[in-house]
């Protein structure tokens, strides 16, 4: 079910580090992956949910797929604001869109994942948890 507004946006803020960066001081292509699972874990923070809380409910949600286009490098010592959205209401899965700004507010990367909700007992797919549809729909 595509959704025509947003359903969940939320943004954080990441310090390139030093670590981070190649040798022309650009961040490495695959640390954006990454600085998507900081977007997703504190997406769900903010619902109140810890990715912990997730697993201890027995759902674990691994990627199945990822995108990702780089616009424009991230450098050393940029502050980064990394923009997380889920569109489409979560069903067996849930796919997240990312955008990275920098400082100047200049789009330098976009991408997606999808992740698909598991039953860690039964290492099988299930529906979205009621309590997480619950959360999501609160805050829209």
């Amino acid at each position: 079910m595509q959704i025509t507004k947003k359903m969940f946006k939320n943004e954080i803020k990441i310090r390139v580090r030093y670590s981070e960066t190649d040798q022309m001081s650009y961040v490495y292509y695959g640390n954006y992956a990454q600085y998507f699972e900081v977007g997703r874990v504190e997406w769900l923070r903010s619902l109140g949910i810890s990715y912990k809380s997730l697993e201890e409910s027995g759902i674990m949600l691994p990627v199945t797929h990822m995108n990702i286009d780089y616009l424009k490098p991230a450098k050393y010592d940029d502050l980064l604001t990394i923009v997380t959205d889920v569109i489409n209401k979560p069903m067996v899965k849930i796919k997240f869109e990312f955008k990275i700004f920098n400082e100047q507010k200049e789009l330098l990367t976009t991408g997606e994942t999808t992740l698909v909700f598991i039953d860690i007992k039964k290492n099988k797919p299930v529906k979205a948890p009621q309590f997480l549809l619950d959360k999501i729909y609160c805050s829209i």
